[in-house]
């Protein structure tokens, strides 16, 4: 189906013509999803794209109410945001120049499966880390790396993963990697981060987080309340440890801490085989505390306070590149994120508009034991929207 709008008649009355109001935008593009368009002003073919004039005059009459919201320039109806792939897009520096540094954002939180839902470019964190590492790996071109942090962490097994993707880089480029913590980078970002060759944080970063934490709920007494009883059928009696439809046993408890401690004595010591001068403060920045960029500092957890254009800088000298050669970042097409302080898109808009999830009833779809700093309750579940 075309649709093709060039102009109203003009012998009609003036309520009966076009204005242009965003709402018969809207209309029409809701049209052409459901029916497609081939012509050069419209075209649908899994993606809508339009190129040309579109002019609309008249006025235009809407019984009822409308809420619009938000409305976006850019729109992604794809299920699979990789069907574009990585293109290194120069957000700085001369084009001309030979010698790249590119910048590798890492964002919200680290988990490994799909984002999905409306308002999410829908990528799998360390699917897309990967991707990332593997572009910058096989550009000769580049000659140093920024990572990009702002993150409070993730699950402890993806953190691991990534700073595993990260070490690999490290081993088969040897390429000077700086670390820039912007507003957060704690638990399992901290991790990431302590796998460069410096951190530089903003003064008013907040760094740390180095624990662990598992979240279950005991929601037999909610459950009864609606008269829902649960009637497991199970063969091994620990096999729903940590379930929410009973309390928890001690012995039950006791596993999961002893797991729990592994998992962070872990991660202090790697934060001390990269910063052997910490261990003496080990009391002070083990417990899952916080503190800001400065304080970190102060402990000796970051290298330096400064801003990103501080860390590109470090980065280049280290590799001997000039101030003006390029600054690269790998983005999808439908990616809105072209600076190396934009956010790509990868937290449904209205997970958190419309919070309908129960704690402890998505466990399958938690990343169970945490390096987060979990200071909102939304973070909780992490479920899949």
């Amino acid at each position: 189906m075309c649709l093709n709008v060039t102009g109203v008649d003009p012998t009609a009355s003036p309520r009966s013509r076009w204005r242009g109001d965003p709402t018969l935008l809207l209309l029409l593009l809701a049209v052409l999803l459901c029916g497609g368009c081939g012509s050069k002003v419209f075209r649908h073919n899994g993606a809508v794209n339009m190129a040309g004039g579109f002019n609309m005059t008249g006025d235009m009459t809407v019984d009822g109410k409308m809420d619009m919201g938000e409305l976006k320039t850019t729109v992604s109806l794809s299920p699979n945001s990789r069907a574009t792939p990585l293109t290194p897009i120069v957000v700085s520096g001369q084009p001309k120049r030979t010698g790249k540094l590119a910048v590798l954002d890492v964002d919200d939180f680290l988990v490994d499966r799909n984002v999905g839902g409306i308002g999410s470019m829908g990528e799998n964190p360390v699917a897309l880390f990967h991707e990332k590492i593997d572009a910058i790996r096989n550009d000769k071109n580049i000659k140093a790396v920024v990572l990009r942090i702002n993150s409070p962490g993730g699950g402890v097994t993806a953190s691991d993963m990534m700073c595993h993707e990260l070490a690999r880089l490290k081993q088969d480029r040897e390429l000077p990697i700086i670390a820039n913590i912007m507003t957060v980078g704690t638990g399992g970002a901290y991790y990431l981060a302590n796998h460069c060759d410096a951190i530089i944080a903003h003064p008013t970063s907040i760094v740390g987080g180095i624990g662990v934490i598992l979240n279950i709920y005991n929601l037999q007494d909610t459950m009864g309340q609606f008269n829902v009883l649960a009637s497991p059928i199970k063969s091994g009696e620990k096999i729903d440890a940590g379930t929410p439809e009973r309390p928890i046993e001690a012995d039950e408890l006791a596993m999961l801490q002893r797991i729990a401690d592994g998992f962070h004595q872990r991660l202090i010591d790697q934060v001390k085989s990269k910063r052997p001068q910490v261990a003496a403060s080990e009391d002070q920045w083990s417990d899952g505390s916080v503190m800001t960029g400065s304080e970190a500092q102060t402990l000796g957890l970051v290298d330096g306070v400064g801003y990103i254009d501080t860390a590109v800088e470090m980065a280049k000298q280290r590799a001997g590149l000039k101030p003006d050669d390029r600054v690269v970042m790998y983005r999808r097409e439908n990616d809105p994120a072209y600076t190396p302080l934009d956010v790509s898109p990868n937290q449904p808009v209205f997970s958190s508009l419309i919070p309908l999830r129960v704690p402890g009833l998505d466990r399958s779809t938690m990343p169970t034991f945490l390096y987060l700093w979990q200071s909102d309750p939304a973070m909780a579940s992490l479920a899949r929207p």
